[in-house]
């Protein structure tokens, strides 16, 4: 989406004026939007208008019949601080992205309903009651079973058959991280390789862990999925090309800036999907009663102008099998 385009379908969404009025037959609708991402990075405006963008299909118009208070931060604090805030404003629901907003919202209200995308495991998180039936308040799409994580070293000794130690990024502090974990390190023998786990804190220890590893010959990196690591995306591309470290990325956004491969659902879909659940819950329905949903569309995506760079050879099925090559 360009990003005229962009901010023509935003509208000025995020300071629309309380006394806005929709049609005069239509009661204005009231949505609230918290991200754990800033509005400079390029994945903030590309699922937004995503997701404006469906909703727009679907009736909903900025400052006619919707009015729409958008928060987005990294940080935690700030965050929890959204969190209450948008709560407040007594919105007719939420849209969340990831377990780091959706459990601090699920912290200051049970009752204002609450669509999330892009959350690995609702129900490890506790999210959710199970995915069928959610419970309460929150329903939503999820990134991906953890048994796709085993993909991702597939790929890696794929791309990079030489590797036989690969570090895995993830943040241990959340149940997606030990999942994702869990699956990559129960087919890490059977393709023989030694994998370190890298508990994601701080830009400091990342760069810090990145360097020292690319000292061992034949290393390799695995990104998984989580707010800490998209928050630090650009330095781990950054760090992943200047110390030559082939790295397959749990998302399309990392390929896009520079890095190697990803495989993963196609997450601005979700962002879409989401706009259907938030349409359906404001004419009416319960978020109780809709179910859980896991992706339909995965992308397979190389940055060969990366591959060239770290001296890889991509295997031609490799190549026919990708959504998109990046030249």
């Amino acid at each position: 989406m360009r990003r005229r385009e962009f901010i023509a379908l935003l509208g000025g969404a995020a300071t629309w004026p309380l006394g806005a009025r929709g049609q005069p037959q239509e009661r204005m609708r009231h949505l609230a939007v918290l991200m754990p991402i800033t509005a400079r990075a390029p994945i903030y405006e590309a699922r937004l208008g995503a997701f404006l963008h469906r909703l727009g299909e679907l009736g909903w118009k900025n400052g006619q019949n919707i009015r729409i208070e958008i928060r987005a931060s990294e940080g935690a604090e700030e965050i929890r601080k959204y969190a209450m805030e948008l709560v407040t404003l007594a919105p007719d629901v939420i849209l969340a992205t990831g377990v780091s907003t959706v459990v601090p919202l699920q912290q200051v209200t049970s009752t204002v309903p609450i669509v999330f995308a892009v959350v690995p495991d609702p129900v490890g998180a506790g999210i959710v009651d199970s995915l069928a039936r959610p419970g309460a308040n929150v329903t939503g799409f999820t990134t991906f079973e953890y048994g796709l994580s085993g993909k991702w070293l597939e790929l890696l000794k794929e791309v990079a058959p030489r590797t036989t130690r690969a570090a895995v990024m993830r943040n241990a502090a959340i149940s997606a991280g030990i999942g994702q974990f869990a699956a990559i390190q129960s087919i890490a023998p059977l393709l023989g390789v030694e994998l370190t786990p890298v508990n994601v804190r701080n830009a400091t220890e990342i760069e810090r862990t990145i360097t020292e590893f690319a000292r061992v010959p034949n290393a390799g990196l695995i990104v998984t999925g989580s707010a800490l690591v998209a928050a630090q995306r650009e330095l781990i591309v950054r760090l992943a090309q200047t110390q030559k470290v082939p790295a397959v990325y749990y998302e399309r956004s990392f390929v896009a800036t520079g890095g190697l491969v990803s495989y993963g659902p196609d997450v601005l879909d979700e962002y879409r999907q989401a706009a259907g659940y938030i349409d359906r819950i404001l004419r009416g329905e319960n978020p109780a009663d809709l179910p859980v949903q896991a992706p339909t569309k995965y992308e397979l995506v190389i940055n060969m102008k990366t591959a060239k760079a770290l001296g890889l050879d991509v295997p031609p099925q490799l190549l026919a099998r990708a959504d998109e090559v990046i030249e």
